[in-house]
């Protein structure tokens, strides 16, 4: 809606992607949408968690198209070393939001210790991650 306010109150809006060669799109979720994915050229390896923690998941090729349920855990990758990907995303929401798992979970201020419980991990390591995603 920032880019285009015309979208406001027409619960629909659509984003172009790329997909540089070997790029990942983070885990993320729409909480207010599902996303319907067209892939318009290359390939992509993309994938949803659902509530039973079951993934599906598929390679799609140009010309496929690929669901994200509303609010699912999901990703895109390019696996190719040399070619970019290019894709269209349809929401059904002018606003579908978007909230990055990585970062809304090591870029807050929730404390080291209760991460390293959370991931079964130790603090170091949880450390080693945020200055990753930094």
């Amino acid at each position: 809606m920032a880019e285009f306010p015309a979208l406001n109150g027409q619960s629909v809006s659509y984003a172009i992607l790329q997909y540089p060669a070997g790029s990942v799109n983070p885990v993320h979720t729409h909480p207010r949408s599902a996303e319907l994915l067209f892939l318009m050229s290359g390939t992509l390896e993309v994938g949803f968690i659902d509530t039973t923690n079951k993934i599906f998941n598929q390679t799609l090729q140009t010309g496929d198209v690929f669901v994200f349920p509303k609010g699912l855990v999901h990703y895109q990758y390019n696996a190719d070393a040399k070619s970019c990907a290019w894709a269209i995303s349809a929401f059904g929401s002018a606003n579908a939001g978007t909230v990055s798992v990585p970062n809304s979970v090591f870029n807050t201020s929730i404390p080291d210790n209760i991460l390293a419980k959370s991931f079964k991990t130790d603090i170091m390591t949880i450390q080693k991650i945020k200055a990753g995603l930094a």
